[in-house]
């Protein structure tokens, strides 16, 4: 991987984006599986977990095209992305909005911690106290950023299916 600063940048947005999504998953399926919410919540809320995942990918891919705004082409877009393999990995999951995929919940887990990866790489690899500070700032920013994607897809899924019953009515 490339040392340089705008590398570490893109790196930044990486993880600020998709880093947090581990532990949303988890605490999700944690509280789906204790007996007060087992069969409301997790028939509810664990489907929709890939969908909020697949916001999040399309916001960072907003990101990315905003900064690459006004020229589009491929010389900039070489020019600009330092870190083509993550980059890619990260518009991935924009494929989690195809129903079919996002039936398997633990697929978007598993995209997810290559970026979660490349916290704890960060983390346990002896770097300065200000680096992992900062990385633990994007950490919370990303548990932020992916609680309120599930928020914002779990009130959708509400507001439709309340929708769809006051047609039926």
């Amino acid at each position: 991987m490339d040392n340089s600063f705008f590398a570490y940048l893109h790196r930044l947005e990486l993880m600020a984006f998709f880093s947090g999504y581990p532990l949303i998953y988890t605490i999700t399926l944690f509280i789906a599986g204790t007996e007060q919410f087992k069969n409301n919540f997790k028939s509810r809320v664990v489907p929709l977990l890939p969908f909020a995942y697949a916001l999040v990918g399309t916001c960072y891919l907003g990101l990315q095209l905003k900064n690459l705004y006004p020229d589009y082409s491929i010389k900039n877009i070489a020019l600009i992305i330092q870190q083509p393999y993550l980059i890619t990995w990260g518009f991935l999951s924009i494929l989690f909005w195809i129903p079919t995929l996002a039936k398997k919940t633990v697929l978007s887990l598993f995209h997810s911690l290559v970026f979660f990866f490349l916290l704890v790489l960060d983390l346990f690899s002896g770097m300065n106290k200000d680096t992992v500070k900062n990385d633990m700032r994007i950490y919370t920013v990303s548990l932020l950023l992916n609680f309120a994607a599930i928020a914002f897809i779990t009130l959708l899924a509400f507001l439709y299916t309340r929708y769809k019953k006051r047609l039926r009515s």
